[in-house]
């Protein structure tokens, strides 16, 4: 039987916590920068269902790093890209 990699434990936590947190972001992005705003109507529904297939996809490509620290490292920063902009187009776009 083979051995489960250590680098695989952490990049499997890696997708599924910093994998949320940007799709959560990402979401939140396409409720701002759509037409209408985050206040159009049906928006809602298709918001909600969209967090579920990109936290999926990230979840999925996050075995594509080379180590747990390198997804560790790129998630975050792209957590970290994702929440700015989304405080930004909560700042300015209202």
């Amino acid at each position: 039987m083979a051995t489960i990699r250590l680098d695989w434990w952490s990049k499997s936590v890696a997708g599924v916590v910093l994998g949320f947190g940007l799709a959560i972001s990402l979401c939140g992005l396409f409720a701002w920068l759509s037409p209408g705003g985050p206040a159009a109507t049906n928006k809602y529904q298709l918001t909600m269902w969209l967090a579920a297939p990109v936290w999926a996809s990230v979840l999925s490509f996050v075995f594509l790093f080379r180590s747990g620290a390198r997804a560790w490292l790129w998630l975050g920063g792209a957590n970290a890209l994702a929440f700015g902009g989304l405080f930004a187009c909560r700042h300015f776009l209202s």
